[in-house]
């Protein structure tokens, strides 16, 4: 073999290798990380190693029995701890033939990582349903809870994408806060750039607590920056509660308050105007009594 590293670091095992002559994947893995045979088995079905093959694009590798090639270069990424996690359970809103609209829970990836996959929405919408080849149009944080598409083919992935890079797209949020804050009637722009570019977050309304002095936000985003939401009601004095990278450290929250509780769009594919709501039964208890205009 070539390029044969391997870093153990608090458990995790990191394998790259060149293949040199024909070998089962699982073998090969075993031989190199001194791992068993059946942890590799494990790792390899949550999406822990990756095979680039010459002149193919890089993908997981699931099948122990793989032959490799030589030339094929495969990669293991091996953390006990991303192995060891259970998913929380997504629900689906609503079925179409070339898209679904999920409701993905706090602590649910997107989309898996090098560790695996196991952990993510994406994954486990491909395991209900083989035959469809689901594709993921945008993303939410890990933290957050809230809905999402997923395309079932190129074609709709293709032509929904074009939605959210052009803004044609409503995506409403709730998020919770500490305190009141004020804003016009007609709503407030949060425009401030991220990141070098634009980025626009407007707050349509805010419903006090009955029981609490914390605020839940009826959000319309408008761009799609990296924690766009968390950033810029941080910068505007009232970060979501429960978000420890840009809001308070110690408020006694354990998720973050942030749900995207509806889209609505024109869609490309029938041209008719839908629109989807997280139903009430899934939404987190902050927002579960929030009963906003729908029609603004």
């Amino acid at each position: 073999m070539e390029n044969n590293k391997k870093q153990q670091n608090q458990e995790q095992i990191h394998c790259n290798l060149t293949v040199e002559v024909p070998v089962v994947a699982s073998q090969l893995l075993t031989d190199t990380s001194g791992l068993p045979k059946e942890r590799i088995k494990h790792a390899m079905v949550k999406g822990a190693v990756w095979l680039k093959r010459p002149g193919k694009k890089e993908r997981r590798l699931r099948k122990a029995k793989f032959k490799l090639l030589p030339g094929d270069f495969i990669q293991l990424f091996y953390d006990p701890t991303v192995l060891a996690q259970a998913p929380p359970e997504p629900k689906i809103v609503a079925g179409h033939k070339d898209y679904s609209v999920w409701f993905k829970p706090p602590w649910l990836l997107s989309q898996g990582t090098r560790y695996g996959d196991h952990c993510s929405l994406l994954r486990i919408a491909e395991k209900s349903d083989r035959n469809i080849n689901f594709k993921l149009i945008h993303r939410l944080d890990r933290e957050a809870s809230g809905l999402m598409l997923l395309a079932h083919n190129r074609n709709a992935a293709m032509l929904l994408s074009e939605l959210f890079q052009k803004d044609r797209i409503e995506k409403r949020y709730f998020a919770e806060v500490k305190g009141a804050p004020k804003i016009p009637a007609k709503g407030l722009m949060l425009n401030d750039p991220l990141d070098g570019k634009s980025a626009r977050t407007e707050i349509l309304e805010v419903y006090p607590g009955k029981v609490t002095r914390n605020s839940v936000l009826d959000i319309w985003l408008h761009s799609g920056r990296l924690h766009q939401i968390r950033r810029h009601l941080a910068d505007f004095g009232y970060p979501v509660i429960g978000d420890s990278r840009y809001g308070e450290q110690k408020l006694g929250y354990h998720e973050l308050h942030l749900c995207a509780w509806k889209i609505r769009f024109c869609s490309p594919l029938t041209k008719e105007v839908v629109s989807y709501q997280v139903p009430r039964e899934m939404r987190p208890a902050f927002a579960a009594e929030i009963n906003p205009d729908t029609q603004r």
